[in-house]
């Protein structure tokens, strides 16, 4: 397996300057944010571009790899993870619309996985959110298909605020709703960005998941979760999580790793975990995302061969 990171935690570098980095440090692959050039952060770490897909040629596309592979590295996936269920017609248009983008830009690059959310209209009920998901996304993963691109769907319920209350703005978060999805769209080209920290909060067995999936698991996010107990404690189950489930660099909380990327090897997983920062106590400044980094890469390096 191979360690990689995801650019989006640094919005003020360019690809080649997180490369260096990246590279100097140990990494293998990048999961390159390519959210809409000059889109702006609508939420935390969204609306970072690293690569424009909508300006990329094939030219260019050559130029970025070469440039990657000369540091030793790869591009594990391209990502890009808005609301394509969203109840706004035109975020919803726009959301298709790019993600189409998305998917023509790493066929361009020879990438083979996108890593996206499938959405999710916060107000509807589970049976109606999935109507909406059968009808408006089979024609999404045809589409990545015929570029010979996989779609990985992060598996984050997207419930951090009472702005995405009450079924939060992702639909894809357990394995009753990935049966029903893989059910829906048995294609090659649809499975999993697999984060085992959105299972740890929901009490859901993580390696119990991995074995039952293991087949739909395209790439996989290295991050880590902690769960407040005085959070636990004022809020309760029925907030969903806000006030006490904590976002943390792997190794500062609850999932197990070694026994994570034991079952990841058990099903045959082979492929990348990419860490995803996105632990505000490592935040303000670009050298404290990069120890971020550097202390997921101290939990993750002994366990990956």
């Amino acid at each position: 397996m191979k360690l990689g990171l995801l650019t989006a935690a640094f919005p003020t570098l360019t690809l080649d300057e997180i490369a260096d980095w990246a590279a100097a440090n140990g990494f293998e692959t990048l999961e390159v944010a390519c959210w809409p050039a000059g889109e702006g952060a609508a939420r935390r770490y969204a609306g970072v571009c690293h690569i424009d897909v909508e300006t990329l040629d094939a030219a260019k596309a050559a130029e970025i790899v070469g440039g990657l592979e000369r540091r030793g590295l790869a591009i594990s996936a391209l990502a890009y993870y808005p609301n394509p269920l969203s109840p706004d017609p035109e975020a919803r248009a726009a959301a298709h619309e790019h993600l189409r983008c998305v998917i023509e830009g790493a066929a361009t690059l020879g990438v083979d996985t996108v890593g996206t959310f499938v959405g999710r209209d916060r107000t509807r009920n589970l049976p109606d959110s999935l109507a909406d998901f059968r009808e408006a996304w089979p024609p999404l993963v045809a589409h990545a298909a015929q570029h010979g691109v996989r779609i990985a769907i992060e598996n984050c319920p997207m419930i951090f605020s009472y702005d995405e209350w009450p079924g939060g703005d992702n639909l894809a978060y357990s394995p009753a709703i990935w049966r029903e999805m893989f059910t829906a769209i048995p294609d090659e080209h649809f499975g999993l960005n697999f984060d085992p920290s959105h299972l740890i909060w929901q009490m859901i067995d993580v390696e119990r998941a991995v074995h039952e999936f293991g087949d739909r698991i395209f790439h996989v996010h290295g991050k880590d979760l902690e769960v407040r107990p005085d959070g636990l404690y004022e809020h309760g189950v029925m907030s969903l999580g806000i006030g006490w489930q904590v976002p943390r660099l792997c190794g500062l909380g609850q999932v197990d790793w070694g026994r994570f990327v034991g079952a990841l090897y058990a099903v045959g997983y082979d492929n990348v975990v990419s860490i995803e920062h996105e632990d505000r106590r490592f935040e303000g400044s670009v050298e404290l995302v990069q120890r971020g980094f550097i202390i997921a890469r101290n939990t993750l390096r002994p366990l990956l061969a």
